[in-house]
Parts: C-alpha cells; sequence; structure tokens
C-alpha cells in the first residue's frame, strides 16, 4: 500500500505525471524497501510500549485524517486546499510534539515531563491538540480560497443523504 500511494498517488498523479510504467514500478519498489527497512528496525528498536505506540497512531491519525473525513462530509465548503493544509499542520504539529518530547534526536528523555508539555498534555494525548489545529487551518484556508464546484457539493450531499433514505415503505 506505501509503494502504490507514493510511486502512483504522489508522483504519477501528481508531481511527475509523465513517467514511464517502467519508472513508476522502481519508485514502488524502492518505496517498499525503505517501508521494510523502516518496519525492521522499529521491530527491532520500539519506540514505547504497545499502548504508547497505539496512543500516537490514533492522536496520528485523530491529527491529520478525522478533520479531513468529518469536515468534507458535513461541511459543504470544505475543498482540497483547504483539507490538504489542516491536515499538514495537524500532522506537523502532533509529529514535531512527539518527537520533541520523546527524546528522538532533539530533547533529553529527562524534559519529558507534566511540567514542560503544552497545557500538560502528555506525547500520547497531543492528537486530540493536532485535530483542534487542523480543524482551524482547514476552516480557515478553506474560506479563503476557491469554493468547491456545485457538481462536487451535489455528490456529497448525495453521499449524506442518499436516494431512498427515510422513505417510508409498505410491505
Amino acid at each position: 500500500m506505501i509503494s502504490t500511494s507514493i510511486s502512483h498517488d504522489l508522483l504519477k498523479r501528481n508531481l511527475m505525471p509523465n513517467i514511464s510504467d517502467k519508472s513508476e514500478l522502481r519508485y514502488a519498489r524502492g518505496a517498499a524497501a525503505v517501508a521494510i527497512m523502516v518496519a525492521g528496525y522499529l521491530g527491532i528498536n520500539p519506540p514505547g510500549f504497545v499502548a504508547e505506540v497505539v496512543a500516537f497512531a490514533f492522536g496520528l491519525a485523530a491529527a491529520s485524517f478525522f478533520p479531513a473525513i468529518i469536515m468534507g462530509i458535513f461541511y459543504k465548503r470544505m475543498n482540497k486546499e483547504g483539507a490538504i493544509a489542516g491536515m499538514l499542520a495537524g500532522m506537523v504539529f502532533t509529529v514535531g510534539y512527539i518527537i520533541y518530547f520523546k527524546g528522538i534526536f532533539i530533547t533529553p528523555l529527562a524534559a519529558n515531563v507534566p511540567e514542560n508539555w503544552l497545557l500538560g498534555i502528555s506525547p500520547e494525548g497531543i492528537g486530540s491538540v493536532g485535530m483542534l489545529i487542523n480543524f482551524l487551518v482547514a476552516f480557515v484556508v478553506s474560506k479563503m480560497t476557491a469554493v468547491v464546484p456545485k457538481e462536487v457539493q451535489d455528490i456529497v450531499e448525495s453521499i449524506r443523504f442518499p436516494k431512498g433514505a427515510g422513505e417510508a415503505h409498505d410491505h
């Protein structure tokens, strides 16, 4: 999944649309190799207890995907610029906070104490703040950028209220 996302979705669709199939396959293989190495390293040197890793994963999901999904369904003005900006802001804040306080590369682990945390929130729980940042940035950016086309709004509306939903049926 990682290799396809990088080679096809990111490179072919966005950054390098004229890439050949052979080059796309080469990038996919390279991305898969890097993903395997990262997974192997994290398997040998786990970043923490399982509960801690799960908390980070849910925090990162909350800070990145959750607002984009919710606003994409319930806020007709949400556009791709707002979603991307919000996701980036939420992810950068959350990942930066986790890296800073978990002593990875920057801060000694001794600094990872409640007195130093933002509002007393631990790195495992900071995803909720990242989520709020995502919502705010996505809202502001979508207000400042182009309105979503009517046909896209109609598609979202049809997903929210499918044909026949709520109709009474006689049996």
